[in-house]
């Protein structure tokens, strides 16, 4: 995976223990809860949050909209944790890169107990659904566009076993050290089933040091629920307690007029007090 140009910004490893993410995707609705309805996720502006992309400025740029199938915590995120580490391993020449299904579900994190047929079908069917979220970048007013997606080919070849990724050259900057945030996977296992919380950790892990209080108005737009809102604020809730009750957060809850705030005291990834 290439490096920044001036070589600036701290070293973030991707390990059996971390991945390395693009800040930007952790922190819109890009993999949240599933939906039980299946239907299509909802179009993410995205135009604020990516407007400092070369490729924005450059261009010109100025609407980005994200769409298409909505991606869940309990695969999707992994095979996609599992695509960035192998493009970390594999990607410094080339954005097109192969690699054997074994070591590519090693990367995912999924044991290779499990790698029968259904799986694989699994996997295929994730690597479908995160080649179908598409980037689309334009200018208002302008007729012409730039579509892209967050992977450019993603094929799983049954006949050699292998997985070929392949990633848009023009978007390498998206995964510059300055874009990227350090995504520890324990907290992430220690909540198996719990898509909600999953999908606040890796919000909040996204966010600085000392964060402004967030709003239950944001934290519904980044789990993208679909129910009522006084059942999605009783979710949020629940996930924060889960944080919580797994050593991650401490926060309290304000009252802003009717706008229900969070404040963030501190986060641990480790999970064991005074290791942060």
């Amino acid at each position: 995976m290439p490096d920044s140009e001036e070589g600036q910004g701290k070293s973030l490893t991707v390990t059996s223990n971390s991945s390395v993410q693009p800040a930007a995707l952790m922190r819109l609705g890009i993999f949240v809860p599933a939906n039980k309805s299946g239907d299509a996720g909802d179009a993410i502006d995205a135009s604020e949050i990516l407007s400092s992309l070369e490729l924005s400025k450059s261009e010109g740029y100025t609407k980005i909209m994200i769409t298409g199938p909505r991606l869940n915590l309990s695969t999707d995120l992994k095979v996609w944790m599992g695509i960035i580490h192998a493009f970390s391993k594999y990607g410094l020449a080339s954005n097109a890169i192969t690699l054997s299904f074994h070591e590519f579900a090693r990367l995912c994190q999924i044991s290779s107990k499990r790698l029968d047929s259904r799986l694989r079908a699994n996997i295929r069917d994730s690597l479908t659904r995160i080649r179908g979220k598409t980037i689309t970048l334009s200018t208002i007013g302008s007729r012409g566009a730039y579509v892209t997606g967050l992977l450019k080919t993603g094929r799983f070849n049954a006949d050699e076993d292998t997985i070929e990724l392949e990633a848009d050259s023009k978007l390498w900057e998206l995964y510059r050290a300055d874009y990227l945030t350090l995504l520890r996977k324990k907290p992430l296992n220690a909540l198996p089933r719990q898509e909600a919380a999953q999908a606040l950790y890796t919000y909040l892990a996204s966010l600085p040091e000392r964060p402004a209080d967030i709003s239950f108005t944001r934290l519904r737009a980044r789990l993208m629920l679909t129910n009522r809102i006084s059942d999605q604020n009783k979710v949020i809730r629940a996930a924060l307690e889960k944080l919580k009750g797994i050593g991650y957060l401490d926060y309290l809850l304000k009252k802003e007029g009717r706008e229900t705030m969070v404040r963030v005291l501190s986060r641990n990834p480790a999970l064991k007090p005074g290791d942060l």
